[in-house]
């Protein structure tokens, strides 16, 4: 049966919500993993829904399993963040919508989905735009987030996720950058917490320490990228839908 397991009685009141899945880049998942290290949040909660991989997670220096797929929490910034160490196929992310949809509406979350959008190497800054669904538009125009260039879509669990969002009218936001398609982009996250999560959440992150370990970033998460390039399963990322080519 598909749950949501609160662990820690945290005290929030519409908190901002930013969803860390593996993706191109692995752009929210760095982001998601450097916010949780960040403000040494509390691990709130465990979700146990269908199409999550049944696999149980243990930590340096902890005895204690968690469930692949965890939610944490920080009662100062009034934040919390989804938390994955394993990619959602893109058949399970109807069902990992479904698991989160009502507690969405509960907890009154306006989540904050993150996805990359493959570009060349390059060594210009990668450039972020925001997309919405609900009230989402008008946290984006007021957080001064650019907007797409072009027609595009977002596919993969973040899309299952935002679909969801757009058939309830709920309000939720997308950011999407330019991140390497190939190896983990800490670059890439760096401008989508600096540039986007920040004047969304209301939040000041320090990325210093995200800048100057990007190499052990890189080999750290380049396992699981690997893995994600390997597998049949389609990850989350944004591409341009261009009706003329």
């Amino acid at each position: 049966m598909a749950q949501i397991r609160i662990l820690d009685d945290v005290s929030l009141s519409e908190p901002a919500m930013v969803e860390g899945l593996p993706g191109i880049g692995l752009v929210g998942k760095i982001a998601a993993d450097h916010l949780v290290e960040t403000f040494d949040m509390v691990h709130y909660a465990n979700l146990h829904c269908d199409g999550i991989p049944k696999v149980a997670v243990y930590h340096e220096g902890d005895a204690s399993l968690s469930s692949p797929v965890r939610l944490y929490a920080d009662e100062e910034h009034n934040l919390l963040v989804l938390q994955s160490d394993v990619p959602i196929a893109p058949k399970a992310a109807a069902e990992l919508a479904t698991c989160l949809s009502e507690w969405f509406d509960e907890t009154a979350v306006t989540p904050i989905f993150l996805s990359g959008l493959p570009r060349e190497k390059s060594d210009d800054v990668p450039h972020l735009y925001a997309v919405a669904s609900g009230d989402g538009a008008t946290l984006v125009t007021e957080a001064g987030i650019d907007l797409p260039s072009e027609m595009g879509l977002i596919s993969g669990p973040t899309g299952a996720l935002l679909n969801d969002a757009v058939e309830h009218d709920r309000t939720a936001v997308g950011l999407v950058v330019e991140s390497d398609p190939q190896f983990p982009d800490p670059e890439a996250a760096r401008v989508i917490i600096k540039s986007g999560i920040e004047p969304l959440a209301g939040i000041d992150v320090s990325v210093d320490n995200l800048v100057e370990r990007a190499e052990e970033i890189r080999n750290a998460k380049e396992q699981l990228a690997r893995r994600m390039q390997e597998g049949d399963e389609e990850s989350t990322q944004a591409q341009p839908l261009r009706m003329y080519q």
